[in-house]
């Protein structure tokens, strides 16, 4: 009896080629960037066996006009997922630029989630225990670490500082500034 893994794989011509980015589309949500690099990479794999070359950047644009895949959409999608888990808007704008979004839209999903920047900070302190959320720091060096990993995460280094030098928790949704710089412990390293 013959398996599977002892049979060899055909090479992809025009139509496996589209019946598998048809099928990838189907069950990710993608991009014109990373469809045609998935499909590069199947041929590279493969073999192709077409009259034409391959053409995986072509077929990802005819996927995008057919609607089936929205750069735009990704990168809302992907945005405001990634501030939900707390993440600054510079670790936003290096994530679409790793899934090869275009800066237009990249540029319009950062700047919808900006305005969410101080939330996604409070939401990051709060689930890494740091600033008023876990022990206080108990040495200059302890709190630098903290503020690093804030920075790590795309926030800034004002919005940082203040959310691990404030003296109690802080409430995500509470949209008073001044309530934040109020409960630092020292006005200079605010």
């Amino acid at each position: 009896m013959t398996t599977r893994r002892d049979r060899p794989i055909p090479p992809l011509d025009a139509p496996a080629l589209e019946r598998m980015a048809l099928r990838y589309v189907e069950r990710f949500a993608t991009t014109r960037g990373k469809l045609a690099d998935y499909l590069r990479r199947k041929v590279r794999e493969r073999g192709w066996a077409g009259e034409q070359p391959a053409d995986p950047v072509a077929l990802a644009e005819r996927m995008a006009a057919l609607g089936y895949v929205d750069d735009r959409a990704y990168a809302e999608m992907k945005a405001a997922a990634l501030t939900r888990r707390g993440l600054g808007t510079r670790r936003v704008a290096v994530a679409l630029k790793v899934a090869r979004i275009d800066a237009d839209a990249a540029a319009e999903a950062t700047d919808a989630v900006a305005g969410e920047a101080r939330r996604a900070a409070i939401v990051f302190a709060r689930r890494r225990r740091l600033g008023p959320f876990g022990a206080p720091p108990a040495d200059r060096a302890a709190r630098e670490r903290q503020v690093a990993a804030m920075l790590r995460a795309g926030h800034s280094m004002t919005l940082a500082r203040m959310i691990v030098d404030a003296k109690a928790p802080l409430d995500p949704d509470d949209p008073d500034e001044e309530a934040l710089q109020n409960r630092c412990d020292d006005d200079e390293a605010c």
